[in-house]
């Protein structure tokens, strides 16, 4: 029988019975929380900060039309590529999933390679004021006109102590801070330090995180590139490109993004930017592995592939 996952438990609030899957890309976490799905009567909840931009299907590895068809899949390809997602977003998101009523009969199950949407999860996150267009815009502008150095210099003068936690480059995170302190006279890292309530009740949730073998992972990321691209992945970046996008955003650097543009470009030949979208791939993983071994707590049963997950107590 399924069991509901709205409902509260006492301590920390948040909705019960969740079962949280991470790991790193390609380790196989679509295809577990598919099959729980059918085991326990869940909605599958994208929990990958690329998986929820719109155009890229095929180069995110989100699930195809069949898949989404076995079970409930929310918050997949519903984000415009020009928005720069963030994980508050996504919070608010989950919450108002929530409270449409979407997890009362249906088991919330959490899945992707995202650490820090597996914290907000469970520790909760600090609120941020809702920045007007017209500021967002000007300091977009500026961003434009000046580059990410220039910027940071200006925010050395407004807000140091934001300036001294970011690299001059990092434009994204520049330009929040920013808006954040021009907005509400406040320095991004005061409103940071706030803490939010978590959405899941840790003590009913089952945590999974898969730590695959590297040599195995490696052989299938590669395995799992070539047929992106035999599924259509140039096809998707020609449509992306179309779009002319800040290059900063999220989605114009999603992984293969650039290599298949410079390959349709001519810059590179496409066993090259293939290549090179592979090794990308290969590092990507190797930093989510990394930090899932770091960050998770000891409540997270690690596995070393998806399959080994089958005779473990989901509470059914």
């Amino acid at each position: 029988m399924a069991t509901s996952g709205i409902e509260k438990s006492g301590a920390e609030g948040g909705f019960r019975n969740a079962i949280l899957i991470a790991g790193p890309t390609a380790s196989g976490k679509s295809r577990l929380a598919l099959d729980l799905a059918e085991r326990v009567g869940g909605v599958i909840v994208n929990a990958d900060s690329m998986q929820v931009y719109s155009v890229l299907d095929v180069l995110t590895a989100r699930p195809d039309a069949a898949e989404m068809g076995r079970a409930p899949h929310r918050l997949y390809g519903y984000v415009d590529p020009a928005t720069a997602h963030s994980t508050g977003a996504w919070m608010r998101d989950v919450s108002r999933l929530a409270a449409e009523g979407c997890f009362a009969s249906n088991r919330p199950i959490f899945v992707g390679g995202t650490g820090l949407y597996f914290r907000a999860l469970e520790q909760g996150m600090s609120e941020m004021p809702d920045i007007p267009d017209g500021v967002r815009s000007h300091w977009r502008a500026r961003l434009d006109r000046e580059g990410p150095e220039a910027l940071h210099e200006v925010l050395t003068r407004m807000d140091v102590r934001a300036a001294g936690a970011l690299r001059p480059g990092d434009s994204q995170r520049i330009v929040r801070a920013l808006e954040v302190f021009d907005f509400s006279g406040r320095s991004i890292v005061d409103w940071q330090t706030g803490q939010g309530s978590p959405l899941i009740d840790r003590g009913s949730a089952r945590c999974i995180v898969i730590e695959p073998e590297r040599a195995e992972l490696v052989t299938r990321i590669d395995r799992r590139f070539d047929g992106m691209v035999e599924a259509g992945a140039l096809e998707e970046v020609k449509a992306l490109s179309a779009l002319h996008l800040d290059p900063s955003l999220p989605a114009a650097k999603a992984i293969g993004v650039r290599e298949l543009q410079a390959a349709l470009a001519g810059e590179l030949p496409m066993d090259d930017a293939i290549d090179r979208a592979k090794i990308a791939t290969r590092q990507y993983a190797k930093r989510q592995s990394t930090w899932f071994r770091n960050q998770l707590g000891p409540h997270w049963k690690r596995v070393g592939w998806a399959r080994e997950v089958e005779e473990l107590d989901f509470g059914l």
